[in-house]
């Protein structure tokens, strides 16, 4: 079983510019495992605390170091030099030390760096890639990577909330391996680029998580030309390549309403809206398709 020989973080920046938690951990068999945990742009009412120091005169207040203090001094203290008989052991043992329902006292950006460094240690020292490691924790029987789900055009908070939607992503489905998954996706993405150039003028600049934010009028727009770059790249929708939408309701939901334009729908038309998009589109994941806390329509959207 593994023993933690050493565990330690230091305050990065990510690839927004932000902020954000490094940790290293080392195993007495030699073994290391690093990770770093940036934040998405959006975040639900009810997720895990981000520790951050809110001091203004520093990164606006956006700065890890008690979150970093915490990994060096409490979490370090707790785990070095002890044998770890599961990653559920190590999860449990920083949980009961921080003792707070929503991880706000050493702050999650703590222990979830602590945790993938862990487990990447982990899959090093057995010399397993880390996805077979976590399919081992899960008790499945892995054969191939995850298919990846790679941004192409952005809206929302990701971008400039040209469309309301945050995200649309394609899912290479019949590349069989990694490389050619890429190589698909550079395919679209390039194609991508070349109509969003023709027909809005819209030069190869990247939103926050990557995709592109041409001056789309409407939800529809955006998964229209999704479709269209797969085309032009040569491969076919709904049987090559799949899109995924993280609709990110909950940032366009206000007074009961959602606001997709400037006129407001209600739940119920936003559940036959996103119905309409997976009908008409060849979309094999939808992510946060209602508000989070519209509880009484989510079953009619599952």
């Amino acid at each position: 079983m593994p023993v933690i020989k050493s565990l330690n973080a230091l305050e990065i920046l990510d690839s927004r510019g932000r902020p954000t938690v490094k940790v290293h951990c080392t195993l007495e068999g030699g073994a290391v495992g690093r990770a770093s945990v940036p934040s998405g742009a959006s975040s639900g009412a009810a997720e895990a605390h981000e520790l951050r120091d809110n001091q203004p005169g520093r990164y606006g207040g956006l700065g890890c170091r008690k979150a970093v203090e915490h990994v060096n001094k409490d979490i370090a203290d707790l785990l070095i030099g002890q044998t770890i008989g599961s990653q559920a052991e190590v999860d449990q043992k920083m949980l009961d030390l921080d003792g707070t329902s929503n991880k706000s006292r050493l702050g999650a950006n703590a222990l979830l760096a602590v945790s993938i460094a862990f487990s990447r240690a982990c899959a090093s020292e057995k010399q397993v890639p880390l996805f077979t490691l976590f399919n081992e924790i899960a008790g499945g029987d892995p054969i191939h990577l995850p298919r990846p789900t790679i941004n192409l055009f952005s809206g929302g908070l990701h971008a400039g909330g040209q469309v309301a939607i945050q995200d649309v992503l394609v899912v290479p489905a019949s590349a069989k391996s990694i490389d050619e998954a890429l190589a698909h996706t550079y395919a679209i993405f390039q194609a991508g680029a070349s109509l969003a150039f023709d027909r809005y003028g819209y030069r190869l600049l990247r939103a926050d998580e990557g995709g592109m934010a041409p001056d789309f009028s409407n939800a529809d727009e955006m998964l229209s030309m999704a479709v269209e770059a797969i085309e032009k790249a040569g491969l076919r929708p709904g049987e090559d390549v799949f899109l995924a939408v993280d609709v990110a309701s909950s940032h366009f939901f206000r007074q009961s309403a959602y606001y997709l334009g400037e006129d407001p729908i209600s739940s119920e038309e936003m559940v036959e809206r996103v119905a309409g998009w997976v009908d008409t589109y060849p979309i094999i994941s939808v992510e946060d398709g209602l508000a989070e806390e519209d509880w009484d329509h989510w079953p009619a959207l599952v």
